[in-house]
């Protein structure tokens, strides 16, 4: 699969994963079932689940049982870095937008904006770890360059 094709393919398992999260995000601090912080941390959970799913199988063409500690937990960890930005992020715009006397839409705004934000940072971040390390296909350098027709024949 060509670079282009994988790196279309991650931008759309991130519009479906963001969509989700921040349906879930929306709804619970619109309806102020929770605080944004905790409501953060349920939203992030729950979009993390199609994440995994569609880049292992979708942008990366990964088949087969999942290593728990090969694929799994490393995901859920560089989720969990996400997490933590994130939920700083939103918690922050919060309390901002509680002090600027916001409430209602104009806050959920806020707080999805924060979040949008702090996850936007890290999606080029995300997308070479899960590229070069993560989902790397076998016998693929872990770290460098890819190889190339120009560099094969000069190696054979």
């Amino acid at each position: 699969m060509s670079d282009l094709r994988r790196w279309l393919r991650y931008g759309t398992v991130s519009l479906v994963s963001s969509a989700t999260s921040l349906t879930v995000l929306g709804v619970l601090v619109g309806t102020t079932t929770m605080s944004p912080a905790a409501a953060n941390v349920l939203a992030t959970a729950v979009g993390t689940v199609p994440s995994f799913e569609l880049n292992r199988r979708w942008a990366w063409g990964r088949r087969g049982p999942r290593s728990a500690r090969g694929e799994l937990l490393p995901f859920w960890l560089l989720s969990f870095a996400g997490l933590a930005l994130s939920t700083v992020a939103v918690a922050s715009s919060a309390a901002w937008a509680d002090g600027a006397g916001l409430d209602g839409t104009a806050r959920t705004v806020a707080v999805e904006a924060a979040n949008v934000a702090a996850w936007g940072s890290l999606w080029v971040v995300q997308y070479l770890l899960l590229d070069r390390v993560l989902f790397r296909h076998r016998g693929a350098p872990a770290v460098g360059p890819a190889s190339t027709p120009l560099t094969d024949e000069a190696t054979r």
